[in-house]
């Protein structure tokens, strides 16, 4: 009998009607997503109270820019770091270069990183040096809801009953923190600015979601950060000389924002992204306003009412309800 007939004799010689298990696939573990999620989650919120700590050195655009400046350094050392990496480990000849997606693909990308990586982030510079880093947080706590509603009409994602009922907890929480307050004054013009990037922010988010399936999570990122950089490079001028006279202090901030919320940020985001639907993904983004409250508490001493602590209770109880499988 050779090696082949092993299958066949086997099976001839198994008794009639016994039932055999079939091969289940292995589930996919959820622990590292939760991770990532938790990352960025964690990062995100850093950026308001980082953006507030080097707001009164740095304006908006040229703080922009030397965040940007800092990412996409970052980010490139990563890609040619895991792209060595790969190379060392696998027996499989890598190309040259990067693959980068070309025509319509690379326009969107370009679009993506512009509005994500340039104008949210100018936007959002802008509104933190009108309102505190609660309330920014809070203001941009919008996104997700836009995202949620518009996944289903321009993703095609069905809005589930736990999803739909998780972010209603989450949106209450989000309005309590709003009553409460934390400065006793909200600046129109501030509140108008964090608007704005709230809706930069649901554009992205949706953008992202669709590129994902023809761009891989790392090369999105570092190509949007390198468009987002290019896009800022007018306020190189105002970088430079603001640059000069800034506390080292400011300007690691600074350096800090682009390390860590954006290059880190954006990867364990985007790993997220294409593992989670975009709905899901969002919801789970609300946890940034509490978290932004906790460290503008201990770091800023921006100290919130009661009724901000409450609603950031209410935000955790809704991201968990709608992120559970």
């Amino acid at each position: 009998m050779t090696l082949t007939d092993a299958p066949t004799r086997a099976a001839a010689d198994r008794p009639r009607g016994t039932a055999y298990p079939r091969p289940v696939a292995p589930r996919r573990r959820s622990w590292p997503i939760l991770a990532a999620a938790g990352t960025t989650v964690v990062l995100w919120a850093s950026a308001f109270v980082g953006i507030r700590f080097a707001g009164h050195d740095y304006s908006p655009g040229a703080m922009a820019l030397g965040r940007m400046v800092a990412a996409s350094a970052a980010l490139t050392l990563f890609v040619v770091v895991t792209r060595r990496f790969r190379v060392l480990h696998t027996d499989v000849a890598a190309p040259r270069r990067v693959a980068v997606p070309r025509g319509g693909t690379l326009g969107l990308i370009v679009l993506w990183g512009v509005a994500w990586f340039g104008g949210y982030n100018v936007a959002l510079n802008a509104a933190e040096r009108l309102v505190d880093a609660g309330t920014a947080a809070l203001l941009v706590a919008v996104a997700p809801i836009l995202v949620a509603i518009a996944a289903t009409l321009v993703l095609g994602e069905r809005l589930t009953g736990r999803l739909g009922v998780g972010v209603t907890i989450a949106f209450a929480g989000v309005a309590l923190i709003a009553v409460g307050g934390f400065t006793g004054h909200a600046d129109p013009v501030g509140v108008a600015l964090a608007i704005l990037a709230a809706l930069l922010y649901a554009f992205g988010v949706l953008l992202q979601k669709r590129l994902l399936a023809r761009v891989d999570a790392v090369t999105m990122t570092w190509l949007g950060a390198s468009a987002g950089t290019a896009a800022l490079l007018p306020f190189a001028p105002t970088l430079l000389a603001e640059f000069a006279a800034a506390p080292l202090p400011a300007t690691l901030g600074v350096l800090f924002l682009g390390v860590f919320p954006t290059a880190i940020g954006f990867l364990t985001w985007g790993y997220v992204l294409s593992r989670w639907t975009a709905g899901r993904t969002t919801a789970a983004t609300y946890l940034v306003p509490p978290v932004t409250v906790l460290l503008s508490w201990t770091l800023l001493g921006e100290v919130p009412a009661p009724l901000a602590l409450l609603g950031g209770a209410l935000c955790l109880t809704g991201v968990v309800f709608a992120t559970r499988r």
